[in-house]
């Protein structure tokens, strides 16, 4: 319970009342529900099927706020995270990999099996993954999406052929049924390169012989060019965005849609901490670190009373600032944060107090990582 003393007794009490151990990392409730219902608006007017993805957060109470705001269900990376999103009541998971785990893929055809309800997908990308899935499928079959890849890019079948010998694989395969093709444009760099992305896509759906088929895209940087370019695809479009939720202050704040088309997202994760020393002129070491704020895609970007600071380097339990040689910061000081790339933030805490604009804590969110 990192960062809460007292858990039981946190909502209703200021983040800065004695309740809390710091580092802690908050999360602004008013910009967690701007940005749900930003892009739930988004989806909605542009014709989109909102998946998100879960790994971002695998928070239940933030994939509940978001099946409320219109979410068909909810994308998973990994068997492990479908089933704990299926232990949060979410009765559609979408898997966004290609699946060889034995022990996952019995647990989710068990859970096929059990709930008539419940609604899966996965990918495939070779016969090889068609051949895991129908080995271990139950009386239900795993539908699947096959995988379009692009050069230099994660996974997917690089060519159009090669597509489709794997659709054929899903297709002749028992317990498997082919629901349509999906694929990954977040690492592209431009828009150009998108809409190609795009049209290739739309190229091998059409060439699938799959009733009601599903096209699934998503990452958070390119859902405007989306939106416009597959306004007219005779498919589902599955859009799987997961970082918009909470946003941040570096990688997304630079690559959001919101640059580009009316509308804005808002960072909505804190993290503070004191100044433990500052043993030189414009040199300060701070409380927190790398088990308490992503680093991979960016450092932690200065607020408040360090706005204007550079974070240099952070290490385990230390970050140390580069300041103005006059900076009034002082050993103690109590100094906020933003952060940069969301999806590996919510997994260094098991508990992050939600507070409004005064800083009162008005709810928990809760994580459930592996």
């Amino acid at each position: 319970m990192e960062g809460i003393a007292d858990p039981a007794k946190a909502v209703g009490t200021s983040l800065f009342g004695g309740g809390f151990t710091f580092p802690v990392m908050v999360a602004r409730r008013a910009a967690l529900r701007h940005n749900i219902a930003t892009l739930a608006t988004f989806a909605r007017e542009h014709g989109l099927t909102l998946v998100p993805h879960a790994k971002t957060t695998m928070s239940p109470e933030l994939v509940r706020a978001q099946l409320e705001a219109g979410a068909w269900g909810l994308t998973a990376a990994t068997p492990a995270q479908a089933l704990t999103l299926c232990g949060f009541g979410v009765p559609r998971v979408m898997l966004a990999n290609q699946i060889f785990d034995p022990a996952g893929l019995d647990a989710l055809a068990a859970r096929l099996a059990g709930d008539p309800s419940f609604e899966f997908l996965c990918f495939v990308d070779s016969a090889a993954g068609v051949e895991a899935l129908s080995r271990h499928a139950g009386p239900r079959p795993f539908r699947v999406l096959a995988e379009l890849g692009h050069e230099g890019g994660r996974s997917g079948s690089r060519t159009l052929e090669h597509l489709l010998q794997v659709a054929a694989a899903a297709q002749a395969a028992p317990g498997v049924e082919l629901a349509g093709v999906a694929g990954y444009e977040g690492s592209l760099k431009s828009a150009g390169e998108v809409r190609r992305y795009l049209h290739r896509l739309q190229e091998a759906l059409e060439h699938l012989r799959v009733r009601d088929p599903i096209l699934s895209v998503g990452g958070s940087q390119w859902f405007d060019v989306i939106g416009r370019e597959l306004v007219t695809c005779q498919a589902t479009i599955m859009l799987r965005s997961g970082a918009y939720v909470s946003h941040d202050d570096g990688y997304y704040r630079e690559r959001t849609p919101y640059t580009r088309i009316e509308g804005e997202l808002r960072a909505a994760l804190e993290i503070w901490a004191h100044v433990l020393s500052v043993p030189e002129p414009g040199l300060a070491v701070v409380g927190f670190g790398k088990r308490d704020a992503p680093f991979d895609e960016g450092l932690p970007v200065p607020r408040g009373a360090v706005e204007g600071a550079t974070v240099l380097k952070v290490q385990d339990q230390h970050a140390v600032l580069r300041l103005a040689p006059d900076s009034p910061v002082r050993p103690g000081d109590l100094v906020s944060f933003g952060i940069s790339h969301p999806c590996t933030a919510f997994d260094k805490w098991r508990v992050i107090p939600v507070v409004d604009d005064d800083y009162v804590v008005v709810d928990l969110i809760t994580t459930h990582f592996h």
